[in-house]
């Protein structure tokens, strides 16, 4: 089967590898570089303590064990496992996070300050914490990268710095792309192209409607080790890379920020977040570099995943697709493969079907 990936970010190249696994001549194009939008601009927290509900919590969970195949299959260091310490809710709120995570048979426990003294020297410690012990941190650009010369081993072929136009309808069926460069076809077409997503299938028919939501996230100059785990305050996000860098989102909470606008200069947004992680470490630190990438969310917030439209279409966006891309890529090559899916899997698809956008 042939098939066309619009879209090289972190969903793109992940499928782009499972469908190769599964004997697919595999074709990704994308207008910039690989993981060079919203991917490459992530903060990487991978988590299933953020959930809008049941069954998005399940969605995240099950991804959260795909990240570990995807680690193991690639033999990848790109995804780590430090855990999160997080303080974001203060007061009841607090112990309704904790009863309520605890109800779902999630890793939570409950750290007192002293305890995160301990866990966490270089931090000024907050009265308690929640410590979610199964939590991990992932390099988006590092993976994509692994996974398309994984898929490149097996035939996988990336189309860079090409933008398309459009969906190539034939006889009632999607049979390729429109490109700059000219029509190039296939048995199937995976739209994974992030905020171009809406536009793409707005034109055959195939609503998708996606919510503006800019996100800007401010790198430190490279440090000596400081942290162990990735921090959540009620004022800031923080984790440090391999590399030495402090990453840190410049709203406070980034994975729920509706904002649709850019309040002001990137560079002030910059020096208000590094004043906020200056005062959680407790010393001075300088910001290198200030990212604007615009993140692929829905407009009900949720993930769409799933065929639609005439036939030999299926699409997949969502935020955030640092937890959910490597569970994604498995059943979406599968569906696209016409493998059968268990009874659990279609469960956790069933909520994100691109169908609950049509009247």
């Amino acid at each position: 089967m042939k098939v066309i990936i619009v879209g090289a970010g972190i969903i793109g190249a992940l499928t782009a590898f499972r469908l190769a696994e599964r004997g697919a001549e595999v074709t990704v194009i994308d207008a910039g570089q690989p993981a060079g939008a919203a991917s490459g601009a992530s903060f990487g927290w991978t988590n299933a303590s953020f959930h809008a509900d049941q069954d998005h919590f399940n969605l995240r969970l099950a991804a959260i064990a795909a990240h570990r195949r995807l680690g193991a299959d690639l033999q990848s260091d790109a995804i780590r496992w430090p855990g999160c310490l997080c303080w974001e809710a203060q007061g009841d709120a607090f112990d309704e996070q904790h009863k309520a995570l605890k109800a779902l048979g999630y890793a939570v426990s409950e750290v007192s300050a002293q305890a995160f003294a301990e866990l966490e020297p270089s931090v000024v410690a907050p009265s308690r914490a929640l410590h979610f012990a199964d939590e991990g941190a992932v390099d988006l650009a590092q993976l994509a990268s692994e996974a398309l010369q994984a898929g490149a081993r097996h035939g996988v072929r990336v189309l860079a710095g090409l933008s398309v136009t459009a969906l190539q309808e034939t006889s009632g069926r999607i049979a390729g792309v429109q490109t700059l460069a000219g029509v190039l076809t296939a048995d199937r077409v995976i739209v994974a192209a992030g905020v171009a997503t809406e536009q793409l299938m707005a034109e055959v028919g195939a609503p998708v409607p996606m919510l503006r939501r800019p996100g800007l996230m401010v790198r430190s100059e490279p440090l000596p080790p400081l942290l162990n785990h990735i921090l959540v305050s009620p004022e800031q996000e923080l984790r440090q890379t391999p590399q030495g860098h402090l990453l840190a989102p410049t709203s406070a909470w980034h994975q729920g920020d509706n904002s649709d606008t850019v309040p002001e200069p990137l560079d002030a947004l910059a020096n208000r977040t590094m004043a906020r992680v200056q005062e959680m470490i407790g010393r001075q630190v300088a910001w290198d570099q200030v990212t604007l990438a615009f993140r692929p969310v829905p407009q009900d917030g949720l993930p769409v995943i799933g065929a639609c439209g005439p036939a030999g279409l299926y699409v997949t966006v969502m935020h955030s697709g640092a937890t959910l891309a490597p569970l994604v890529a498995e059943l979406a090559a599968a569906e696209v493969m016409e493998s059968a899916l268990s009874n659990t899997q279609l469960a956790l698809l069933s909520p994100y079907r691109p169908a609950r956008f049509t009247g």
